[in-house]
């Protein structure tokens, strides 16, 4: 009897440790565990969502600053554009029309011709006006509200209106301001 007694407790001693080695396996494997967390409505309300908002957050800012690059893209492309179709030569000071003041640089011997309403501001150097007679005025001096002739010096930081077919002759090299349609040779 002492035997079958020693072999029941050796038996459920057996039982017991097989089945609660199994309940940990089940444990470590089943849902709660690190690799299958249970999932909480705390969980999805506090952390989830905000994981969720946060990248679609940094979607959208990846999204607007592609969109603004390209936007600006076009928005340089056309405006290079509308200067062509107007007749500009865009960053060639060859001639063309420039909308607001450029910098324009002549070197001695060349003329800057502009057409009626063309604006140029000498900034340095020595230059004259060039015109068609010698008894028509050949540009408008704005600043001193009088007008110069053929062969005249242009003052400098003086602000000078051109009428049709006058140009401004570097004598030395000269840097011009110019506004409207002008033309160099």
């Amino acid at each position: 009897m002492k035997k079958h007694i020693l072999r029941t407790i050796v038996c459920v001693l057996l039982v017991g440790t097989v089945l609660a080695a199994f309940v940990a396996i089940a444990t470590e494997l089943g849902a709660g565990s690190q690799d299958d967390p249970l999932v909480t409505l705390s969980y999805l309300n506090e952390r989830f969502r905000q994981q969720i908002l946060d990248e679609v957050d940094d979607k959208l800012d990846d999204r607007n600053s592609t969109l603004m690059s390209e936007l600006q893209e076009k928005i340089n492309t056309t405006k290079r554009d509308i200067l062509m179709e107007l007749g500009s030569s865009y960053g060639d000071e060859s001639g063309g029309v420039a909308i607001s003041f450029s910098t324009v640089t002549l070197s001695a011997g060349q003329v800057l011709y502009g057409n009626a309403g063309c604006e140029v501001l000498l900034r340095s150097g020595n230059a004259s006006c060039i015109s068609d007679g010698k008894s028509v005025p050949g540009l408008v001096d704005t600043t001193d509200s009088t007008t110069i002739n053929h062969g005249v010096a242009l003052a400098v930081n003086h602000l000078y209106m051109m009428t049709d077919q006058r140009g401004v002759l570097a004598e030395s090299d000269v840097v011009l301001l110019v506004r409207g349609e002008y033309m160099i040779r």
